[in-house]
């Protein structure tokens, strides 16, 4: 499979499980081409045209030619040096690794974080939060969150890839959105009473089953066994944690119980005094499930999966269905 084909896919899967919606990424896509066509010639070069047909600024191809052919792929959460030269190392035990793939961000697109953490605007006013609102919560955070890769050394993974000749790709975002709505669906359907009840059906999926033994997986930060659960939201997308001021006006719409990969301690304060009660479902196990769902499509295509740092395959892809058996023509009378 080309890497831009698996590019794309992964792309195409992170749109049709946008929490914001179809709508909304298309307003994303069509503004960055409006940004686009307004500027001249010479700011034209140092636009990135990615933007043009994908909407999430943490995923990018980091290293390698869109026409090579990919047939092997060492994936995890966090793919930095170690990991590389643990690629080189496989190569040279005879494994087919032509790819990187890493669930974090790196290089460009992990100077890209803090421009996918716009989404959170249009998921705050799904939920209920006026946009005006959402969008005034999430300025402060986000300029933040930037501010904070600025220092940051974070190319150094994608020179280790080019030096042993790996291509590289990162996909973060499109994955979170795979999880955020199967685990979403899941607790919907299971109807969960109270939080206990959460913990239980979470454990149900394998991801989050294989972290309990190693004490990383899921827990009640906030509540007990016994408190109902009431509405639900998963909250796992949209490049990292959010404003502290969603909490209150969350708890004013009637969230009751939050489902979440992790969260800070300033947030959990915030989420206590509001009586919202949060389930953190784990972070690693969380990632895993997105990653999971998509390399089930890219084994499909033939491309050997090898996995380290936190990923471990679940394999979903169903089962052939046995044909039905025909039904026997009628006899001719004769």
């Amino acid at each position: 499979m080309k890497l831009g084909d698996l590019y794309k896919l992964a792309i195409k899967r992170g749109i049709e499980n946008d929490p914001r919606g179809k709508k909304a990424v298309d307003r994303v896509l069509k503004l960055a081409k409006e940004e686009y066509d307004a500027l001249d010639k010479d700011k034209k070069k140092d636009f990135d045209k990615d933007k043009l047909t994908n909407p999430y600024a943490d995923s990018r191809v980091l290293a390698g030619d869109l026409n090579q052919e990919i047939k092997g792929i060492l994936i995890g959460v966090d793919m930095e040096v170690g990991e590389i030269l643990l690629a080189d190392r496989l190569r040279e035990k005879g494994k087919e690794i032509d790819l990187i793939w890493t669930h974090h961000p790196e290089g460009k697109a992990l100077g890209g974080l803090a421009e996918v953490m716009k989404m959170q605007e249009d998921i705050l006013n799904r939920l209920g939060i006026p946009i005006s609102a959402a969008e005034g919560m999430m300025a402060k955070r986000t300029s933040e969150v930037d501010r904070s890769i600025w220092p940051v050394n974070h190319n150094r993974p994608v020179d280790a890839a080019k030096l042993l000749d790996f291509a590289m790709m990162s996909v973060h975002t499109p994955t979170d959105n795979m999880v955020a709505t199967f685990l979403q669906n899941h607790l919907d359907e299971k109807a969960p009473e109270t939080l206990g009840d959460v913990v239980a059906a979470i454990k149900e999926i394998p991801e989050y089953a294989q972290q309990v033994p190693v004490n990383a997986g899921p827990k009640i930060l906030l509540g007990s066994d016994k408190m109902r659960a009431g509405k639900v939201v998963v909250d796992m997308t949209g490049g990292t944690s959010g404003s502290e001021d969603a909490y209150e006006r969350l708890s004013r719409l009637g969230v009751s119980t939050m489902v979440m990969m992790h969260i800070p301690e300033s947030h959990r304060k915030l989420a206590e005094k509001n009586n919202i009660n949060v389930i953190i479902a784990g972070h690693i196990a969380s990632d895993a499930v997105g990653m999971n769902l998509l390399m089930d499509e890219v084994e499909a295509k033939g491309v050997k999966v090898y996995c380290c740092s936190g990923f471990y395959r679940v394999k979903r892809t169903d089962k052939k269905k046995p044909a039905a058996k025909k039904k026997a023509a009628p006899k001719k009378k004769k």
